[in-house]
């Protein structure tokens, strides 16, 4: 359940520069052989993840392992928050089907409501059926 999509810039354009940082991060991306290597740096003090500073860098690595799998590598690093760099990875494994995109509808004030109809409808459709 990933909230945001990214478009990665794999042209070699500038970063935003250290003067301007983003809540999220400026990503660029290269490719080193068959592996797409993302890095993200310029992040806000706002940002704080697991209390990083705005100079954390996180290195992502994607990498095909064969026509349905991928690898996905990721190292995390920021001097003033850890003593070094920490890493993960994962297989992300292609799904048959549809996807169906993960989103909240107005923080899920409104869900109250729209259960009740869906219950009102389905009460209405079955009392006309009974008759």
């Amino acid at each position: 359940m990933m909230p945001v999509a990214r478009t990665v810039p794999l042209d070699n354009r500038p970063k935003l520069g250290s003067a301007l940082r983003a809540y999220r991060g400026d990503w660029r991306g290269r490719w080193e052989g068959d592996t797409m290597v993302i890095e993200t740096t310029n992040y806000s003090e706002k940002t704080a993840w697991r209390g990083a500073s705005e100079h954390m860098k996180v290195t992502e690595r994607l990498t095909m392992i064969d026509k349905d799998n991928i690898r996905y590598q990721f190292t995390v690093e920021d001097p003033a928050t850890w003593s070094r760099p920490w890493s993960g990875e994962y297989t992300m494994q292609r799904i048959d089907g549809p996807l169906f995109e993960y989103a909240c509808h107005e923080g899920n004030y409104g869900i109250a409501t729209i259960l009740r109809g869906a219950r009102q409808a389905e009460a209405a459709a079955a009392g006309s059926s009974s008759r």
